[in-house]
């Protein structure tokens, strides 16, 4: 097991604060202390394990710093100590400034590059740390009764009206009462956050006037990105944020990126881990270590086979459960994260460390199960303690609501948990969405055939092109009644879909208002009205539908198994779950075969857990289409909750418009 060395960074303690660096090619180690634009530069004194360590009195909370490394310069085996960098510590808890420039912050080529890097870059700051929780307990919401509202801190508040405006875009603002408010109202128990570790855009985005909006670009994975602190001190902002959500009984799940750092590849900038251990903190290529091997399409990947790289990652998440009082990760293309070395492994040295953390025993993990190296896509292949995003569930939810053939059979595995996916793991295995930060928006999911990525400067060769959605017959914005009704029609299927799906749904933060990236499909880099909720556009209708659905979900466990159905019978004959044909009958071999069927009954039996049982109609074909109620059903009375066409109350034999479905309950 690694251990956890809470030593490393910046420590304060009665004699001053311990600054402590693992730096193995260093023959010196300096640490620089900034008073303003000032600065004061300290030896460290090297010991055993290539770890350099010095504790500074008078240096208290708040003191900026860096470090210099003097030692062996050889890019040909990865190896790039250079002291004109300035290198941010690993371990800060505080990153302040930004980065800035090209040329200079890079290490060099075959000669070190002797331009100094301080003015360009990122400082390290000491942080005390110390925090009154008030008693605020986690909530600890069990898998089954959880509800995932993806958002960004900045997006979600920047241009809230009951916000305070000072706090809008900031921790405060996204933990502000109208915030709160609003997330319990709509039925929100976890909020997970595009990633709030401080990031560093690279130097291409800033070249074309625009930013990494989104973050994944790692410079410090113990600082909470101070670009969303409404005053000097993240760290405090976000424990106070953490804290009044738990009082409102929401968890925070946060999204890592573990798999690569800001430092891009070989050309890129020399912030902090190139230049204290290079090979230590990333894979190589073999064959040539001046390079690295990719498989996060961003220059370069953590190698956690190597025991820093591993402590650091695993010292990060401690950090963030035990400090900073977070209750689950989202794992960004989890597979690179156990590469053994270069290959995925179920059984890799990551997973194996984070079971022998008793601290994360209540805490949620989550996979993004796919990178883009050799067998990056991985999903049904994590270990029984992770839920996974399930791209399946997605891209097939999407192709039946846009009338695919040949959909319905696996439609329906996935509507009761993923079974074929996921085996005997569960269906809260199975984290369900329809969208996410990475896409279209449920709302252009429905309004674009294809993507419109002009303004990220890139000429709209970046983003998925696959997107698996449909304009409704017209491209974009349009005015046409009938067109806007049949887009409400199709986003309400979709709705409606996710929430009774068993599993664990994940919410677009913003897919509820209406929210709209004008077809981009791929909105990292812009940090403007394109991506910030629009709360005076806000379809209110839309939001009261996903508090209907997400409440309905709540009242009635049937929607919430942990177990996927067995087949079982009641003592009249009646199964668990059933699907069934629009004519009433059980539906048959031949009709899960047909490739033009798209209409279908769904049946969920809740008598046996004590709970209501419920019938679910759908058409997903361009047909009207009439139901039959089947037989074994017909001794109960049905009504209507909810119809995303027009109501079908009081009809025995309803016909479905269109692209439309209708649920019904019975006590």
């Amino acid at each position: 097991m690694v251990e956890r060395q809470s030593s490393f960074g910046a420590v304060l303690t009665p004699a001053g604060t311990q600054f402590s660096v693992h730096a193995p090619f260093a023959d010196r180690v300096e640490l620089c202390l900034f008073d303003s634009d000032e600065e004061e530069r300290v030896d460290l004194s090297g010991g055993d394990g290539a770890i350099f360590t010095k504790t500074v009195s008078g240096v208290g909370q708040g003191r900026q710093y860096g470090y210099r490394v003097t030692g062996r310069w050889d890019p040909g085996h990865g190896i790039w100590s250079n002291p004109y960098k300035l290198l941010a510590d690993p371990y800060a808890r505080h990153l302040r400034g930004f980065v800035t420039g090209d040329e200079v912050l890079r290490a060099g080529d075959d000669e070190p590059n002797r331009n100094d890097s301080a003015r360009h870059t990122m400082r390290s700051v000491v942080c005390n740390g110390s925090f009154d929780w008030a008693e605020s307990a986690k909530p600890n919401r069990a898998w089954a009764d959880t509800l995932i509202y993806e958002t960004h801190v900045k997006g979600m508040t920047r241009t809230h009206p009951d916000v305070l405006p000072e706090l809008r875009g900031t921790y405060l603002g996204l933990a502000s009462e109208p915030i709160i408010e609003y997330l319990t109202g709509l039925g929100v128990t976890a909020v997970e956050l595009l990633p709030v570790h401080t990031t560093a855009s690279e130097q291409v985005v800033s070249s074309r006037g625009l930013t990494n909006y989104w973050g994944y670009s790692t410079l410090g994975f113990f600082a909470p990105d101070p670009r969303f602190a409404a005053t000097a001190d993240p760290v405090e902002e976000w424990k106070t944020m953490v804290r009044r959500l738990h009082q409102a009984g929401i968890e925070v799940i946060i999204d890592v990126v573990y798999n690569h750092t800001a430092e891009g590849n070989h050309k890129g900038p020399s912030l902090s881990f190139r230049g204290f251990d290079n090979p230590g903190f990333y894979r190589l290529d073999p064959e040539n270590p001046r390079l690295y091997l990719d498989t996060t399409g961003t220059g370069n990947r953590l190698d956690l086979t190597q025991p820093w790289a591993l402590q650091l990652v695993l010292d990060s998440i401690h950090y963030w459960v035990t400090e900073m009082g977070v209750d689950g990760f989202r794992f960004d293309l989890a597979p690179s994260l156990a590469r053994t070395p270069d290959d995925y492994n179920r059984e890799a040295d990551f997973f194996a460390q984070l079971r022998t953390m008793p601290e994360l025993a209540d805490v949620k993990l989550i996979a993004e199960p796919w990178d883009i190296g050799q067998h990056g896509y991985q999903l049904g292949n994590f270990p029984d303690k992770w839920r996974e995003w399930n791209g399946r569930y997605r891209d097939m939810m999407r192709e039946v609501w846009r009338g695919s053939l040949g959909t319905i059979d696996e439609f329906a595995d996935l509507l009761m948990g993923s079974s074929k996916i996921f085996g005997d793991r569960g269906p809260t295995t199975s984290i369900n969405f329809i969208t996410c930060h990475d896409g279209f928006t449920v709302q252009d999911l429905v309004s674009y055939d294809v993507k419109h990525n002009d303004a990220n400067g890139e000429d709209n060769r970046d983003g998925e092109v696959n997107n698996r959605s449909w304009n409704s017959g017209t491209e974009g914005d349009t005015e046409n009644a009938e067109t806007i009704e049949f887009r409400q029609r199709r986003v309400a299927n979709l709705l409606l879909t996710l929430f009774v799906s068993q599993g664990v749904p994940m919410l677009l933060g913003g897919d509820e208002l209406g929210r709209t990236q004008r077809g981009n499909n791929n909105a990292y880099c812009q940090d403007n009205e394109l991506s910030w909720f629009d709360w005076d556009q806000a379809d209110w209708e839309r939001v009261d539908l996903v508090r209907q659905l997400a409440a309905l979900r709540r009242e009635h466990p049937v929607f919430r198994r942990s177990e996927h159905p067995r087949g079982e019978l009641s003592p009249k004959g009646i199964p668990e779950a059933g699907w069934f044909a629009p004519a009433g009958h059980i539906m048959t071999a031949s009709d899960w075969q047909t490739v033009w069927v798209r209409a279908l009954g769904v049946f969920w039996n809740g008598s046996g857990i004590g709970g209501d049982s419920f019938y679910l109609i759908m058409n997903a074909s361009s047909d009207y289409t009439r139901f039959h109620l089947p037989d074994m059903l017909e001794e109960w009375h049905w009504e209507e909750v909810v119809s995303t066409g027009p109501s079908q109350k009081g009809d025995p034999n309803p016909v479905l418009l269109p692209f439309s479905m209708a649920l019904y309950r019975t006590r």
